[in-house]
């Protein structure tokens, strides 16, 4: 979500920050969580309620790819499943997850994939992210807060792949797979990534 004009002053959901901070805990105790929140200028956890701004949460994952860059991928895929797990069990309504879990995966996928869109802002910050198509499903998302000037030779959005795993694996189909195609850090012009049984 843009703040202003210049989209960089976005907001973003606090899952990107409150569901990394376990594994953190988990991986290198109060020492790595506490290291983790002031690269990111945090002084303590986000609140729950509402959206933060996305410099922290770009902030932190960035760090921890720096500190720990063997073992940083596994931690943000695990913050990335913590998070669906969250989204599973406070934003989207039960009923709703019945319906997809009835529908054929070809059915289910673009629902859900046009609720994602719709809530993108959630993950996106300021970015932009839109769906390309849904056979294959194809996501883009451009100008990603959360590696934003961050330079890799491969992809490395780990957390929305893990995110989107977790969403599509639990509703459509477990047996899919997220596997991100393209990087901005990684010199494209935009994330994409796609959904599709291996």
């Amino acid at each position: 979500m843009k703040d202003d004009l210049s989209g960089r002053s976005g907001r973003i959901g606090p899952n990107a920050v409150l569901q990394l901070l376990p594994v953190l805990e988990a991986a290198g105790g109060g020492a790595l969580r506490d290291e983790m929140l002031g690269a990111a200028g945090l002084s303590a956890p986000p609140s729950d309620a509402g959206l933060m701004d996305e410099g922290p949460a770009g902030a932190m994952h960035r760090a921890l790819r720096q500190r720990l860059p063997g073992r940083a991928p596994e931690l943000l895929r695990e913050a990335g499943a913590r998070t669906g797990d969250y989204i599973l069990a406070h934003r989207i309504p039960p009923m709703a997850q019945r319906v997809l879990k009835l529908l054929p995966p070809a059915l289910a996928a673009p629902i859900l994939a046009k609720a994602i869109a719709k809530h993108s802002w959630t993950f996106a910050g300021s970015g932009a992210f839109r769906v390309v198509s849904t056979r294959p499903l194809v996501f883009e998302l451009t100008d990603n807060p959360l590696i934003r000037d961050e330079t890799a030779p491969h992809p490395i959005c780990v957390w929305h792949e893990a995110v989107f795993d977790r969403l599509f694996q639990t509703l459509v189909d477990r047996r899919l797979r997220t596997r991100e195609l393209t990087c901005s850090a990684s010199g494209s012009a935009v994330c994409r990534f796609e959904i599709a049984r291996p």
